[in-house]
This record gives C-alpha cells, structure tokens and sequence, in this order.
C-alpha cells in the first residue's frame, strides 16, 4: 500500500511548504507514546479512590471490562489508519465517511480532551515532586511554580522533535512502569496475606462491577472513569505520518498499548485500593498523594519518595506527549483551514508544527493554574475526570461508528466480516454510549455545563471555519471502501 499522504481535495488546499519528519520513530516508541499519553502513574493516582468507592473494591472487574470495549475501538482506528494515516485521524475519517460537520465537532473534542487530560495529570505533578523530597507542602504556589517550569521544558522538547520526544518517553517508562508495578505486586502481596493493616482484603467480591457485595455506589461511575483511566492509548495514531510503516504500525502500537494498560491498570488497582482505609484514601486523594501514602504503608519512606518519582515521571512524560498530541491533531485541522492556517506551519529545521505546539502547551500551563487557583485539588480531579470521560467516550464512538461507514460494504460479505466489521464495533459503541448517557444523566449541572460549554464553543469554531476561513473540509464528499478492499 503506498506510503503517501491522503491527497487533499482537489483544487482546494496547497501542500505546506515542510512536512512532519516520515520514518522517525518505530512502533514500539509508539507504543510508549500512547501508553505514556495515558499516564499509568498519575491517572491511578487520580482515580484509584474514586473507582475503589464507585465499585466498592469492584473496580478490577471494571477495568477489565473496559478493556474489551478498548480494544474493539483500537482495531477500528488500526483499520481507518490503513485507509487514510494523517494527523488528524478521527477528525477526518468521520468527516470523510460520515459527515464533514460532524468530523468537526468529534475533531474539536479530540483538541480539548487531550488539553483538559493533561492538565488533570498536571494537578499531581507539585505534590508528588515535592514529595520526592519528603515535603508534605499545600502551597499552590509552588505546585503552579512546578507545573510551570515542567510545562516549558517539554514544549521545547516538542519543538525541537520527534525523536528525542519518543526517546525522552522511553526513559521516562522505564523508570515509572518499574516503580508501580513493583509496588503493586508488593501490594497484593500485602493484601492477600491478610495483614492486620490492611484496609480490606481481596475476595471473588472484588470480580463483582457493582463491588462487593453489591455494595458500589454506581457501576456508571465506574466505567466513566476506567474510560478516563484508558483515555490517551489512541495517542499512537495521531503521530503516524512519523512512524515507519505510517499505516500500520500506528494501529498495531495502539491495540498492544491497550493490552498493556490493561495489565498495569488492572494490577494496580486490585493492588493497591486495599492498602489504605477508606479514611485514609479521602484525605491523601485531597493531598493528591493517595499512591504516596500507599508506598509509604507497604515500604516506607524511601518507597513512598519512590512512588512520588514515578507520578511525578508519568506527569512529565504525559505533558510532553499531551504538547505533541494536541499540536498534531491542531495541526491536522489546521491544513483544511478548519483552524487558523498558520496552525499548520512546519519548522523546516525540527520538522514540527512549532506554532500549534506553542499554543497547546502555553494553554495546558495556564489551565493547570486556574483550576490549582479555583478548586480544591480534589474538586478538580473529580471534575476534569467526568468532563475528559465524556468526551473520550464520544469520540471513540464516533471512530467505531465511522469504521463501520467507511467499511459498510464489507459488513453483509460473510461471517467474519460481519462480526469483525459490523457486531463488534457495534457493540463498543453502544456500550461506551450507554455509559456516556447513564453517567450525563447521573452528573451534576456543573459538568454537564461544562460539556455544553466545550460543544458550544466547537460549533462558533465551526462556523468560523466554515463561513470565515472558507476551510475546504465542508466540501469533502462521503466515502467508502470498495467491497474487495481488506484491512
């Protein structure tokens, strides 16, 4: 299958005078792009309580079912990425086997998921880094001070270039993906030997989604969040007009980046919510130091300061990879005109899109700040959770339903294709739907607003970028894949 870029619409777009790097990273730097996009370290930091009391001690069973779903939606992008590898991905799959308004709005999402994501693992980066070093400081200011300076140091490594981004978040892997597995497998230990500290102990309860013994405040809740905590896998598309092999390695990296989350998450979870009383779990989780004091009980100090250096690297390494993400798929817009076309402007010297990179990262800054000024930290977590949940959940359903668009001819051709093509996708999508709805439902006003409000500002952006820049995307006729074709 040829290795060139999808050919524009015709007559309407001109090719930026530079282009991203082609051929720079393989599928196993990839793979830790997507992983780290994920933040294991830092999101079970962020949603180990939370999921522990929505599924009372149920939230492995969560997170394995989850996963199904996830893997599903991996295929579907592995799929539409052997049709058309560009940056933008979803935003021009949808709007090229749906609907071109529609490819917009799931577009815009993408944007402001991958920036509100990131600043959600933002919020753990001043307590755990200042934890490294034994303080227990509240002081906003230096965790603002923190976030700030680490904010910068990535974007430069952004700009500078692909590859020594993937090889920054290799490293960075290394070091974190040792620490909280180690820990977690020390925590299970703990937990099945029954030890008199230990908050609970695992039991065929905890296989139960609705907890144990039914006791879990809300299932819905669970799986909202373990869509949040596998939010990010997806990153390894959005890089992959720079990977070897651009149309199927990128696919590839992301079904096994979602087996892999899967594993750590899943370890994690079972792990560590045992370690901690449900006392304990609420104070640390307003420290934002839950897996801190977890390491603290099962090894002490110096384990305790080992697992704030792992959140502390997961930060690090999911605000570089949030800078490269949000800029690619900005940069992706951009090239329609569906944002501002200097947007898409390529660095002739580090072959990166320097000034999409610029704004994301200056926003993921000043974002991290207001909410550290507005709200508690638990507040905010629990916030940008159901607010990043929700538009995770949309826009994987909509590259499930797209798929199955774009490959519509192929569904009624025999039995396989029917499952593989049809059903499954199918299935992810009602599931992640149903999830979506029940949780919007359940929310409180402030987050449902607050979605209203991100829609809301996708559709001025949309007209804009219709009526003002003129953006040739709305021109784009629906498409699909001949019968023969096969993935």
């Amino acid at each position: 299958m040829s290795e060139q870029a999808a050919a524009p619409v015709a007559g309407t777009m001109q090719s930026p005078v530079a282009r991203l790097e082609p051929d720079a990273i393989n599928v196993a730097q990839d793979t830790v792009i997507g992983m780290a996009s994920s933040a294991p370290a830092a999101t079970v930091g962020l949603s180990i309580a939370g999921l522990a009391a929505a599924t009372a001690y149920g939230g492995g069973a969560v997170l394995i079912l989850t996963a199904i779903p996830m893997l599903i939606i991996a295929n579907a992008y592995r799929r539409l990425n052997l049709w058309n590898a560009n940056c933008g991905a979803t935003f021009e799959w949808v709007g090229r086997a749906i609907n071109p308004y529609l490819g917009y709005l799931t577009g815009w999402l993408m944007v402001a998921a991958y920036i509100i994501g990131t600043v959600a693992e933002v919020l753990l980066l001043g307590p755990s880094v200042l934890a490294v070093f034994g303080s227990e400081s509240t002081n906003k200011g230096a965790w603002i001070g923190i976030g700030a300076a680490v904010g910068i140091v990535m974007l430069i490594i952004a700009v500078v270039g692909i590859r020594i981004t993937a090889r920054t978040q290799v490293g960075l892997a290394v070091i974190e993906y040792a620490i909280l597995i180690g820990l977690a497998v020390a925590g299970l230990a703990y937990e099945f030997s029954h030890h008199v500290g230990a908050a609970a102990h695992p039991s065929s309860a905890w296989l139960n989604p609705n907890g144990a013994h039914g006791l879990g405040g809300s299932a819905v809740a669970g799986f909202l969040t373990a869509v949040f905590v596998y939010g990010g896998w997806d990153g390894t598309l959005y890089v992959n007009e720079e990977v070897k092999h651009r149309r199927v390695n990128p696919g590839r990296a992301a079904i096994i980046a979602v087996a892999l989350l899967a594993v750590i998450y899943t370890l994690s979870q079972v792990g560590l919510q045992g370690v901690l009383t449900g006392k304990a779990l609420t104070h640390a989780t307003n420290q934002g130091t839950v897996l801190v004091s977890a390491a603290q009980v099962l090894g002490g100090g110096f384990w305790a300061k080992a697992m704030a250096l792992a959140i502390a690297l997961s930060v690090v390494a999911t605000t570089g990879t949030g800078i490269v993400l949000g800029a690619r798929l900005v940069y992706g817009m951009a090239s329609y005109r569906a944002l501002p076309g200097f947007l898409s402007n390529v660095s002739r010297r580090w072959a990166t899109p320097v000034y999409a990179s610029v704004i994301v990262g200056v926003l993921i800054i000043v974002l991290s700040a207001v909410y550290f000024l507005a709200t508690s930290v638990s507040g905010a977590f629990d916030d940008v959770i159901g607010v990043v949940g929700f538009m995770f959940s949309i826009f994987y359903i909509m590259t499930a339903v797209a798929a199955m668009a774009y490959y519509r001819r192929r569904i009624f051709r025999g039995v396989g294709d029917f499952i593989t093509v049809g059903l499954l996708p199918l299935a992810a999508a009602g599931f992640l739907g149903w999830v979506l709805v029940k949780s919007i439902l359940q929310a409180g006003a402030a987050l449902n607003w607050s979605l209203a409000a991100i829609v809301a500002a996708g559709v001025v952006l949309m007209l804009i970028a219709r009526f003002g820049f003129k953006s040739p995307f709305f021109q784009i006729r629906r498409e699909s894949a001949a019968e023969v074709d096969a993935p």
